[in-house]
């Protein structure tokens, strides 16, 4: 999508994605190796109950709906930031995720004329409808001068 092919309310939904535990492993090993992320035995266990997921790794999964739904194509080049990032359920092996993103502000930056400004709320949703990630990030769009 172009920076004028977002307006704010508009809601953009893809998916699904399903997390295999071959892929919730091989993150967590070199990413974030908690016990309750590579340690099927010790998180059997704990208070999950077994493995979940990093949520790094369910903000990558976000990320990996969100680019061919919305960002594939556009002028975006780059993001300052996350306003907030909350893992609000675990997610889990064979678990069906699925983005919606609403937009929450487009404007044109007031300092450069040719710097597009996108505000969004991204929610990661599984297969039971229970939300997993709720974030708001900002992205960066080059436009014509």
């Amino acid at each position: 999508m172009k920076f004028s092919d977002f307006q704010v309310g508009q809601v953009i939904e893809a998916g699904p994605y399903e997390l295999t535990e071959d892929e919730l492993l091989a993150f967590a090993r070199q990413w974030d190796p908690q016990w309750f992320h590579i340690d099927p035995q010790a998180a059997a266990n704990g208070p999950h109950g077994g493995l979940i997921a990093s949520g790094w790794q369910t903000c990558g999964i976000a990320m990996r709906l969100a680019v061919p739904a919305a960002l594939e194509g556009s002028e975006s080049f780059a993001s300052p930031g996350l306003a907030y990032v909350k893992w609000t359920h675990p997610v889990r092996a064979g678990d069906t995720l699925r983005l919606r993103a609403t937009v929450l502000e487009t404007r044109r930056s007031a300092s450069q004329s040719t710097l597009g400004i996108l505000r969004w709320r991204w929610q990661l949703y599984n297969q039971a409808d229970t939300q997993v990630l709720d974030l708001e990030a900002t992205s960066l769009f080059k436009l014509p001068g």
